[in-house]
């Protein structure tokens, strides 16, 4: 959907936001940034996908695209034939509803757990990857079978590696983890007034070796939306502060008088300073020298975390591409996730649509 107006008339878009509008007369006015909705829009091309770009300390939503797409001015000629049609996706807003594995995006989450149970040692962390890791009868392949070589956390995370996490994974407690993962919205309801899915993970005591080390790496049964993704990345940007999203600016009576106008909601903290500055810190790295350097090299410093994530059904080899991060990251103010379906890597075709959408935004 492409929404290039400020203002909304149409009651059939963003229903569940319409708190406020009571008069027909009324108009709605989003947050949405014309300029970056565009350019978000185009940049997606003809691939299935979600872009979501936001406020890094209010949760504005600047830019909200999700395609296939339909033309929400011809809603009311198109509505019958998009229902009969069966094979149809284009109501679905992949940036609330679409349910994805995250792949490396979840090493974020990863990450954070691992810092919390061992906060004495984890900056002393060291593995040496060999292109896959072994763990009784379970094997985690690093991409392609890279071998990294030597690896610390940090370059571990920045270079993505599979068979380093996977090892963390194993030696973390799982029922914390899964207190954590509840903390941070998993298998939860959104603080969001508008129609989503909830994400889902499957962490528990008993699960597998094999489970823990797919699970570690964003794979097994992990589904997440790009939503709640940025919300995430939102949180670690705003200093582990997590924000509620929004896209209704104020509303307007049919005289210009202001109906409502809508301020930022504090969700709460679910990390802490200390630990949003170092995953800052590790986006940081992979931007300048792990797996997103397309966006190294510009008028400001990015921070984020590629990812790219194995699906079922999937015939071809390819996979979902993943970016999601924030800038400048000294003192974020925008925050972005993309994902494109069946495209292949995050660092190849996701973190260059961020570096459009955060060059437009700083140009």
């Amino acid at each position: 959907m492409l929404l290039l107006n400020s203002s909304i008339t149409m009651p059939e878009i963003l229903a569940n936001q319409w708190e406020g509008r009571k008069n027909p007369g009324d108009s709605v006015y989003t947050s949405l940034d014309p300029r970056l909705q565009r350019i978000a829009y185009d940049s997606l091309g003809m691939y299935h996908g979600a872009v979501i770009v936001t406020e890094a300390k209010t949760g504005r939503i600047l830019a909200m695209v999700s395609k296939p797409d339909y033309d929400p001015n011809e809603i009311a000629l198109i509505w019958d034939d998009l229902l009969a049609d069966e094979e149809s996706s284009v109501l679905v807003n992949r940036v609330t509803q679409g349910l994805y594995p995250p792949g490396s995006t979840f090493k974020i989450f990863t990450a954070l757990e691992y810092m919390r149970q061992n906060p004495d040692t984890y900056k002393q962390y060291h593995f040496t990857c060999n292109g896959y890791f072994r763990y009784g009868d379970e094997t985690i392949n690093c991409f392609h079978r890279t071998v990294h070589g030597s690896v610390d956390f940090t370059s571990s995370f920045a270079r993505s590696c599979n068979s380093s996490f996977a090892n963390i994974g194993v030696g973390l407690d799982r029922g914390r983890f899964a207190d954590t993962l509840i903390s941070l919205l998993f298998n939860s309801k959104l603080p969001v007034n508008m129609v989503y899915n909830q994400s889902h993970i499957s962490m528990r005591n008993d699960m597998s070796d094999g489970e823990i080390m797919q699970t570690a790496i964003g794979q097994s049964e992990t589904l997440i939306t790009p939503l709640h993704l940025n919300m995430v990345t939102q949180a670690i940007a705003n200093h582990g502060v997590m924000m509620t999203p929004y896209v209704i600016d104020h509303v307007s009576s049919a005289e210009g008088k202001l109906v409502r106008q809508y301020e930022p909601v504090v969700v709460g903290s679910v990390m802490t300073e200390e630990e949003a500055a170092y995953l800052t810190g590790m986006m940081i790295e992979v931007v300048e020298h792990g797996t997103a350097t397309k966006l190294s090299g510009y008028g400001y410093t990015a921070a984020g975390k590629t990812g790219s994530a194995e699906y079922l059904d999937n015939k071809d080899g390819r996979s979902h591409a993943w970016f999601t991060g924030f800038a400048p990251a000294e003192d974020p103010e925008i925050v972005v996730t993309v994902i494109l379906e069946a495209a292949g890597t995050g660092g190849d075709y996701s973190a260059p649509i961020a570096r459009r959408i955060f060059s437009a935004y700083f140009d």
